[in-house]
């Protein structure tokens, strides 16, 4: 990244999720104010409060651009520059206590990724990249794993419960694969599951009907770790609407997206 004025630096997203995370952690044995968005999805005051830390550090030091946030939706300004910010990103397990979630931060400039950081409070891990320079856990570089067949390989996946009872469920994937690989993981945060495909803990990550904030900053850091990073079946554009993905090292990419695609297949779909 240059220098200009309405370039961001990849410091600036490090400080800017370190200091949400560190709201997140202060608040989270105290009162939440849980509210329900649907059945399965919660936002609680913490959600709310990093993200307008991180709305008022982005909009202070660039206030033209346009922002994409979980919670407030999108504030507009200049299309060119557009940030993607998950405030907490695996709020169910923060509102029960489990320390698995994260803070997630992108920036793309015409449409391509340039920055990304996923940062996990409870471990003081922060994930980052940028694009071309590669990508970094707590400042030192990242890869994948080598693991190059199925029955040796730890996956992870998610859900969304809208979508369990319809043809877009992930129940039946999740069966197919549960057959072929070593094991299957949810882990609850996507940013999370991204970073450690990225850095080698699990071999690959696919799921259906997320949204671009939670993946924008993994896709990044994904990319620059060496990992393969596509919409699933090859359809749709992981930066808008509700995407489905499938990310995996070199090896294991092929014999996931063969795996689901055959489950497709045999749906009809």
């Amino acid at each position: 990244m240059s220098n200009e004025p309405d370039t961001p630096q990849l410091s600036q997203l490090i400080s800017w999720a370190k200091e949400a995370g560190r709201i997140l952690r202060d608040m989270q044995d105290g009162e939440l104010n849980t509210r329900h968005k649907s059945k399965a999805d919660l936002v609680t005051a913490a959600d709310m409060a990093s993200e307008a830390y991180l709305l008022g550090e982005i909009g202070k030091a660039f206030p033209t651009h346009t922002i994409n946030a979980e919670e407030s939706g999108e504030h507009q300004g200049d299309s060119d520059h557009r940030w993607y910010i998950d405030p907490l990103d695996g709020t169910l397990n923060y509102a029960h206590g489990l320390r698995i979630y994260s803070v997630s931060i992108a920036y793309a400039f015409k449409g391509e990724l340039k920055l990304g950081v996923i940062y996990d409070p409870s471990l003081d891990e922060c994930f980052s990249a940028e694009a071309g320079k590669g990508a970094w856990l707590n400042g030192k570089p990242i890869r994948p794993s080598t693991i190059d067949q199925m029955i040796d390989a730890m996956l992870i996946t998610g859900f969304r419960f809208q979508f369990f009872n319809t043809p877009r469920s992930n129940l039946p994937y999740f069966n197919r694969v549960m057959l072929e690989a070593q094991c299957v993981r949810r882990l609850g945060s996507a940013a999370l599951d991204l970073a450690y495909v990225a850095n080698g803990r699990v071999e690959g990550f696919w799921e259906i009907a997320l949204n671009p904030w939670d993946v924008a900053a993994g896709i990044l850091i994904c990319r620059e770790a060496g990992v393969r990073v596509e919409p699933l079946w090859g359809e749709g554009d992981l930066l808008s609407g509700t995407p489905d993905i499938i990310a995996a090292n070199q090896a294991i990419f092929p014999q996931l997206d063969a795996i689901l695609r055959a489950e497709r297949f045999a749906q009809g779909l």
